[in-house]
């Protein structure tokens, strides 16, 4: 990830958002606190996981 990236995202997990738009593809991007809030890992490696690998609480 760029820093340009890593900064967008501490820009919008400082401010409380969901979302930011990755600067370097247009994207957007799901923030860790997001992540966090929806309480379970989705599997698909997303960029901001706060889950650790095999520790993963996933929705049933």
């Amino acid at each position: 990830m760029s820093p340009a990236a890593e900064k967008a995202h501490d820009t919008a997990v400082a401010a409380g958002r969901d979302f930011y738009t990755d600067p370097d593809t247009g994207l957007m991007v799901m923030t860790s606190l997001y992540l966090k809030n929806r309480g379970y890992c989705c599997g698909n490696i997303c960029r901001h996981c706060p889950y650790d690998r095999g520790e993963q609480p996933t929705k049933h």
